[in-house]
């Protein structure tokens, strides 16, 4: 897999260079600024994009809209955002504007390195990695809710999809049968009109819709 980094602080950026390279995962730009994460995108055509999202030169916003130029180069970039706040505007356009895998995670609360890397490839591979307290935030928003359908069973199960669990990770946690899993599932796709094709991409349309409500 190849990877660009966007990270100003030197040494967080060099530490996630090593730590994915351990896991065999080749780093082939390692950028500070969004611009810089752009071209690198441009040049590169990595297979998912880490961006920070407070950069050079305002330290706000700039990594998250630098990703959203990213993916106007690179269609649906896996794009996972590894930073200390949630900025909502932009989030949310990530969040809900392409089909290609995203993740959202916050640094003080990555405790496990093994969690880390899965979520790198999950993201990568088309899937999700949205931490709780990012799901949390975005959803005080208040925004419409089209999601009214769901039973409070199936929009619990919805939000741990947005985490990235998989239907066997959802019944443990839950601590109910896969077979229960899958229904309340399948219950999800009809009621939020997800024809029936590619069950990975449908999971991810499931859970751009509920980051959108």
């Amino acid at each position: 897999m190849r990877v660009v980094i966007a990270e100003d602080a030197v040494l967080l950026r060099e530490g996630l260079e090593r730590l994915l390279a351990d896991d065999g995962i080749e780093t082939v730009a390692a950028v500070g600024s969004g611009d810089a994460l752009v071209e690198a995108v441009r040049l590169h055509r990595p297979e998912l994009a880490i961006v920070d999202v407070r950069m050079p030169p305002t330290f706000t916003d700039e990594g998250l809209r630098a990703a959203l130029r990213a993916r106007e180069t690179v269609a649906d970039l896996p794009v996972l955002v590894l930073s200390q706040y949630v900025e909502e505007t932009y989030a949310m356009q990530l969040l809900s504007g392409a089909s290609g895998g995203v993740g959202y995670l916050l640094k003080e609360r990555v405790a496990d390195v093994a969690d880390f890397r899965a979520a790198v490839r999950r993201v990568a591979t088309g899937g999700t990695a949205i931490d709780a307290e990012v799901i949390a935030q975005l959803m005080a928003r208040g925004r419409a809710d089209p999601l009214g359908a769901l039973t409070a069973r199936e929009s619990e199960v919805l939000g741990l999809m947005a985490q990235g669990l998989s239907n066997t990770a959802i019944a443990g946690e839950l601590v109910v049968s896969h077979g229960a899993v899958e229904k309340h599932v399948g219950n999800i796709f009809t009621k939020l009109d997800l024809a029936p094709g590619d069950t990975g991409h449908r999971r991810v349309r499931a859970v751009l819709t509920y980051l959108g409500r």
